[in-house]
């Protein structure tokens, strides 16, 4: 098995759903970044994920990168929740995201609506006049925001 699906085991029992695990340098440390969402969803938005949750889940993952390390060398572990306003960059984020508002950038014109549905590499979105379909590919930039 591979250590994405080994973290994916760790994070699913813990009842919480695998968003995204990252490699990033930010002044000059090399930070291993898991990031996780909950599978729990009210009123048609998902639940939030409480910092005991990502606490428990630091505490089980990071043996398990003791054993098979992300990187060479030195780096941090962070467990935590991709946020409210988050990059989609992947179409699995994109499933991850159905029913929240979205900012898409396709060919030079920006599209915000609610997410609808994704079908294969089909991207649904519901705007105030209609429900548009977009190639996944034809995206060139995409997240997820929260009016406040």
């Amino acid at each position: 098995m591979s250590l994405e699906s080994d973290i994916n085991s760790l994070v699913a029992s813990v009842d919480l759903e695998l968003y995204d695990t990252v490699i990033l340098n930010e002044n000059d440390e090399t930070i291993y970044r898991v990031s996780v969402i909950s599978k729990e969803i009210n009123d048609g938005k998902r639940a939030g994920v409480s910092l005991d949750s990502c606490v428990e889940l630091t505490h089980l993952i990071s043996p398990l990168l003791d054993v098979t390390p992300p990187v060479s060398g030195d780096y941090r572990l962070e467990v935590g929740s991709p946020g409210i306003e988050r990059k989609l960059t992947t179409i699995n984020h994109f499933k991850k995201s159905v029913g929240e508002k979205v900012a898409l950038n396709v060919n030079k014109e920006k599209i915000r609506g609610v997410l609808a549905k994704v079908e294969g590499s089909k991207i649904f979105v519901e705007t105030e006049d209609e429900t548009v379909e977009l190639e996944f590919n034809d995206i060139s930039k995409a997240k997820t925001y929260f009016e406040w």
